[in-house]
């Protein structure tokens, strides 16, 4: 499962499911075990199917090394549940399994989750333009569009009209055809760009499958790249939906600790581990994930980019994803990456578990406040997990504004403002402006290149020692002979001969040349 044959689209938790309960009925290792006397064929421990099951989670690509034992013990109880797996006496329902030598086995038929179909209204309605009429930028007008939710999202007006000046003020006076361009015609291009790119960066042929356009609400877009601090935090202008003021506070005490601006702040033991659980139970409560039910889709399907060979199509798809929040979610998201991303590299941070470590308890802790399902998802945990590991790593670049987006979308405004575009309607007289991205390579390349860049830096290594004036001579042989043994193949390859090597030092070879061999004397018998 290291390459996961599980393409995007809808539904991708439960064919991940599938896919893993096949390749765990297929591999695991079943042999005979003796139990109260009676022995038991075709059967397995608890403790090996977690150690088995752990083993390839973490080393499939959709879940990560991220994964922990207990989320292998959670999950193995999932099957028991879903008779996946069963008990050696056939039982199966309840989730009565720890990671001890109780025998389980596998059921006659392990039964697959259906995928459901979805409704044909919603399928209808969904993209069926978008994707055979990607030529005219303006088919999408004669789609409904969703009035946004009291988000704390007011534009100011002078908001507002910063941007539209800033966007069609441009070259007014060189223009064609100068028509105005009203605030619909605005929001429908922001659309478009940003449905464009992200189809672009996945490199699928069409996102019917991942996202509806209704969903894409352009007035969040424009805020969250509007509204921002120095820092590129989003500003709420509606402070009803931001943060309690003794959260920030108290995400402020364990991101800054403990150099924390509030020496009010109490010192008694187990002081840290209060806050933090204050945090925790905000998040917790909160009535849905950060990244919204709606788009739990489109961030699953992301997740199979998460390859080391896919790093910067992942985070550029996810800078993307994430302007299509609420900007309260987005402004929470923000500050808790920024939190648990501190907190997790601060070497002076106390233990806050008995038994993780800082970043595993902050994985653990917000998972499901970041990704969850609104219907109940068996991998839910695990692919929550590999999201928040990731963005931990990455929050910083995958949280600010793109200023490629702005540029595009101002160059298609001025399409239209200068009459190329007749009509929203109509299609383009002139082409659309293209913009060109990295080739994808496969995960063999990747490692062919990445063995390739490493080998020649080594060997660059080695002319710097061979080349270098500053080593003494002994010190340069030392340096030398720990080389020789640590890459012999790559030493032999600028050493080939024992002769090359002497010539360095301008000294004998370090290999003896064979002696000459001398013919021993025969010697004759006494006897006759």
């Amino acid at each position: 499962m290291e390459n996961p044959s599980v393409p995007p689209g809808p539904y991708r938790a439960t064919k991940l499911w599938n896919e893993v309960t096949t390749s765990f009925r297929a591999g695991m290792p079943l042999r005979k075990h003796r139990q109260h006397f009676k022995k038991y064929g075709n059967c397995f421990t608890a403790a090996e199917a977690v150690d088995w099951l752990y083993d390839l989670l973490r080393n499939n690509n959709n879940f990560g090394p991220e994964v922990t034992r207990q989320q292998t013990i959670q999950l193995l109880r999932k099957f028991l549940k879903n008779h996946v797996i069963e008990d050696i006496k056939g039982k199966w329902g309840s989730e009565n399994l720890y990671d001890n030598n109780q025998l389980f086995r596998f059921p006659a038929n392990s039964p697959l989750k259906a995928l459901p179909r979805r409704h044909p209204e919603l399928r209808k309605n969904s993209i069926e333009n978008f994707s055979k009429d990607k030529d005219s930028i303006f088919k999408l007008r004669n789609l409904s569009r969703r009035t946004p939710k009291k988000h704390g999202l007011q534009f100011s007006q002078e908001n507002t009209e910063n941007m539209n000046c800033d966007i069609i003020n441009e070259d007014q006076e060189n223009s064609v055809d100068n028509r105005e361009i009203s605030q619909k015609d605005i929001e429908e291009v922001w659309r478009y760009i940003i449905l464009n790119y992200l189809q672009t960066i996945l490199g699928v042929s069409s996102l019917e499958e991942v996202i509806n356009p209704k969903q894409v609400i352009p007035q969040y877009i424009m805020y969250n790249m509007t509204n921002t601090s120095k820092h590129g935090v989003v500003v709420l202008q509606d402070k009803s939906d931001d943060l309690p003021h003794w959260v920030l506070s108290a995400m402020k005490c364990l991101a800054n600790w403990p150099r924390s601006n509030d020496m009010t702040n109490p010192t008694y033991v187990g002081f840290e581990r209060d806050v933090f659980r204050t945090i925790a139970d905000y998040f917790l409560d909160l009535p849905e994930p950060l990244l919204t039910f709606e788009y739990y889709e489109l961030f699953v399907n992301i997740l199979g980019l998460l390859q080391p060979h896919l790093e910067r199509v992942a985070i550029n798809a996810l800078q993307l994803c994430c302007l299509l929040l609420p900007p309260p979610n987005r402004r929470k998201l923000q500050l808790l990456m920024r939190m648990i991303s501190r907190m997790s590299q601060n070497v002076d941070m106390p233990q806050l578990h008995d038994a993780m470590g800082t970043r595993s308890l902050m994985i653990h802790t917000f998972s499901r406040c970041v990704l969850c399902c609104a219907e109940e998802v068996d991998l839910d945990e695990l692919l929550a997990a590999r999201l928040v590991s990731f963005l931990m790593d990455h929050h910083q670049e995958i949280l600010q504004v793109p200023s490629y987006l702005q540029t595009a979308v101002e160059k298609h405004l001025d399409y239209l403002k200068r009459g190329l575009i007749k009509n929203p309607r109509d299609g383009l007289i002139a082409p659309l402006p293209t913009y060109s991205y990295c080739k994808q390579i496969s995960a063999q390349e990747f490692d062919e290149q990445k063995v390739s860049t490493s080998q020649d830096a080594i060997a660059e290594l080695l002319e710097n020692i061979i080349k270098s004036k500053s080593l003494p001579l002994k010190e340069k042989r030392k340096k030398l002979k720990q080389f020789q043994k640590e890459y012999p193949l790559i030493y032999q390859k600028r050493f080939p001969t024992t002769e090359s090597e002497a010539a360095l030092f301008g000294d004998k070879p370090t290999i003896k040349q064979p002696m000459l061999i001398l013919r021993k004397p025969k010697f004759r018998s006494m006897r006759y």
